[in-house]
Formats: structure tokens, C-alpha cells, sequence
């Protein structure tokens, strides 16, 4: 098995597509207003934003981005305009991230792990 795509719920979907094209993302279907689906710059995954009324109460979703650099992506996404809600922080966990939020307040991460993101020191081995 094999992640496909995370799938958001946005009340502006052109201004989230703008933003997460901003990020890197590739629009590769454009149903906009009402759905876009991106491709991520590496890998094979997808990610897609479908228009909604209201979006859901409580705690909304957390979607980890992981990149190679990290100090150059986020400098190359501040000159942009990117405002990050955090700085980038080493974490307790082997991972470098940093935090923001999209248009319609969806926490994002971006983050470097390497070979720590699948094989941190306390993986259970079979």
C-alpha cells in the first residue's frame, strides 16, 4: 500500500491553489473553483483541495511536507511572501521543522528527517 493524496477542505480554493503552488506544488487538474489536485515536487503523491461551505470545527488536519533543505526552503518561501508561525526548531525526535498555515488555517509543517522520518533510533524491530 501506498499513500495517493491527501485531500483538504478549502473555502477559497484559486487562493489555496495559489499558496500551495507557491510551496512547490504542481497544479496538474484544475476543476477550480470547486477542486484542484497537485502534484508534489518529489515522489509520486498528490495532494488535492475540494471546495466546502464551512470548514470543520475543532482541530483541523496537520500535512508534513518534507524537503532536503530546509534553511533554503524557507528562505526561498519567505522571499515570496511566506509567513511562518514558528522558526525552525530541532526536535526531540530527529526532525528539523518549521510551521505555518495555509489560507484557510490548516497547520502545515515542512520538515527535514532523513533517514530518521522511517528508521528513528527507537523503531520496533520485527
Amino acid at each position: 500500500m501506498d499513500l495517493n493524496h491527501v485531500t483538504i477542505s478549502s473555502l477559497d480554493v484559486p487562493k489555496s491553489t495559489k499558496f500551495y503552488k507557491m510551496l512547490g506544488l504542481k497544479l496538474i487538474v484544475d476543476a477550480s473553483p470547486r477542486y484542484v489536485r497537485l502534484e508534489c515536487p518529489n515522489g509520486e503523491s498528490t495532494f488535492s483541495i475540494s471546495n466546502v461551505e464551512e470548514l470543520p470545527e475543532g482541530h483541523k488536519l496537520t500535512v508534513y511536507f518534507e524537503v532536503d533543505n530546509l534553511s533554503e526552503t524557507v528562505s526561498e518561501l519567505k522571499k515570496k511572501g511566506i509567513t511562518f508561525s514558528t522558526k525552525i526548531t530541532e526536535q526531540p525526535w530527529l526532525w528539523t521543522d518549521v510551521h505555518l498555515n495555509d489560507p484557510d488555517g490548516h497547520e502545515l509543517i515542512i520538515y527535514n528527517a532523513g533517514e530518521n522520518r522511517k528508521n528513528p533510533p527507537w523503531r520496533i524491530k520485527n
